[in-house]
């Protein structure tokens, strides 16, 4: 009998662990850390439409894969900017950005766009 109940004690442990709620999703613009080690650091970054991601740059040319594409305004620190388009499934090599350079990423679509990007290290 008391092996019984234990093994009763046990499941219902188990089953008020599994029926917690999750913790909240996060919601907004955010750069979700995937991998990083010596050689390549990877995040997701998902730019919500109008929440642009803050001014900041990258010392390391990195690869960029689209899960869901979009326009991409992209703005420099001097007001200066370019549009560009990352296709949904494609990839795209981006260089370092020059000395000094900063800039924000802005998405002024009407859904969010999501990339995964990998960063090489020195």
């Amino acid at each position: 009998m008391r092996k019984i109940l234990g093994i009763a004690a046990i499941l219902v442990c188990v089953t008020q662990l599994g029926a917690q709620t999750p913790p909240a999703a996060q919601t907004g613009t955010r750069r979700i850390p995937q991998f990083e080690n010596d050689r390549v650091r990877v995040w997701k970054s998902i730019i919500e439409p109008n929440q642009p991601l803050t001014q900041h740059r990258h010392e390391q040319g990195r690869t960029l894969i689209a899960l869901t594409g979009g326009t991409m305004k992209i703005v420099q620190a001097n007001g200066s900017s370019k549009n560009v388009v990352w296709e949904t499934g494609k990839a795209y090599w981006l260089d370092a950005d020059p000395p000094g350079q900063t800039h924000a990423d802005v998405n002024e679509g009407p859904r969010a766009i999501e990339v995964i990007v990998v960063e090489m290290k020195k």
